[in-house]
């Protein structure tokens, strides 16, 4: 009895400081769970606040599906592009120290940029204008996806340096005039990771952790691990007609780069290792107007500058989504359940966060799977179904 008048009293303690239902937060972990009965993955890690609080913060299933070990919620997981807005961050910060503006044309920071052509059909010449680091962040440059024949094996070997990487970047032609399309690009972020390594005065990965990880206390976030938390990260899978399968055919997933042992190249489209609790310090961060815990990474200008919809009509990433300054942004009401004006981003291994300033709300979603996304779509429907208020 005396336990239950605990739980009663703790439901409303939490009812209370978040406007969520406990009940149907707790139905999260056992969908995921169901998911896992169901063989589509291994585990899951899932995190819903509000206001502030962490309301639920729940694993389920296993970091690996063989040995059956139970997935734990401190578990690390690689975010792939979810590093992207992380990266942005970095930029804003040096703006908001006058060393750069995001109007700059690239070549004014990396002079290698200069003189850049465009690829027309089978003719170069010369674009109308030069590529912006806001461009960069909108995926509007023109730059290629991936990287061009001579490094195309970057992705799995990390055998360059950025400054060696974003070289050869500088001397591939552009795909299309800056500002006239939408084109996702690992190729414009690594270029802003070079950008802000050049005006931070140190390696890019530094930076993040002097001036964005060590401040918020992200004890748990890295470019490179160290060893000895590599344990703490879950398998690696792909799902493959229905089943979920040990991605050792990629090397990042289960193969020779996992841990980024001997890595030159930082990743920076999507390099990050981090748990959910490490996240969601970031992500309070970003509601918070710029600071946490007495902490003040970004003004709250930065922040509504990232986060509102800078392609306007373009075609991005989905049904009401416009982007912003490295984020995905609900444009309208056909994004739903997000909220307009919701921003977040999803990477390579299913992760996803979405932060809602309307709700005031943050849903983390952590899982090593490429393909799919029934979970992640099951956990962002169930968390705003947890909304009383």
């Amino acid at each position: 009895m005396f336990r239950l008048l605990i739980l009663l009293c703790s439901g409303f303690v939490l009812v209370a400081q978040t406007g969520l239902d406990p009940a149907r937060l707790a139905k999260i972990p056992v969908r995921m769970k169901s998911f896992v009965d169901a063989g589509t993955m291994a585990g899951t890690v899932t995190l819903v606040a509000r206001h502030g609080k962490i309301a639920a913060l729940d694993a389920a299933g296993y970091t690996d599906i063989e040995s059956k070990q139970p997935i734990r919620t401190d578990a690390i997981f690689q975010l792939h592009s979810m590093t992207k807005p992380v990266v942005a961050m970095a930029a804003m910060m040096l703006a908001e120290e006058g060393k750069l503006s995001i109007l700059d044309p690239v070549e004014k920071h990396l002079p290698e940029f200069r003189g850049l052509m465009l690829l027309e059909g089978s003719n170069l010449r010369k674009p109308a204008r030069l590529i912006t680091i806001r461009d960069l962040m909108t995926h509007t440059s023109g730059m290629v996806l991936n990287p061009p024949a001579g490094i195309g094996e970057l992705h799995g070997a990390l055998h360059k340096t950025l400054s060696e990487v974003v070289l050869i970047y500088s001397q591939t032609p552009i795909q299309f005039e800056p500002g006239s399309k939408w084109q996702y690009s690992n190729a414009g972020i690594a270029t802003l990771a070079r950008i802000v390594e050049v005006l931070g005065g140190m390696p890019f990965e530094k930076f993040l952790e002097a001036r964005i990880f060590t401040p918020l206390g992200m004890k748990d976030t890295y470019i490179y691990p160290p060893k000895e938390k590599w344990n703490r990260m879950p398998t690696a899978y792909i799902l493959t007609e229905g089943k979920p399968l040990k991605y050792s055919s990629d090397p990042l997933g289960e193969g020779a780069m996992k841990f980024r042992d001997g890595a030159k190249y930082p990743l920076p489209e999507g390099g990050l290792y981090s748990t959910a609790s490490d996240l969601f310090l970031l992500y309070q961060m970003l509601l918070n107007g710029g600071q946490l815990n007495g902490q003040r990474i970004l003004s709250r200008h930065s922040i509504e500058t990232m986060t509102k919809v800078h392609t306007g009509m373009l075609s991005t990433n989905g049904p009401g989504m416009g982007y912003g300054l490295a984020w995905a942004v609900a444009r309208d009401s056909a994004a739903a359940p997000l909220s307009e004006g919701t921003y977040g981003h999803g990477g390579r291994y299913g992760t996803y966060c979405f932060i809602d300033p309307k709700r005031d709300m943050i849903g983390i979603f952590m899982i090593h799977r490429e393909g799919g996304s029934e979970e992640r779509n099951a956990f962002v429907n169930m968390a705003y179904g947890a909304i009383l208020d």
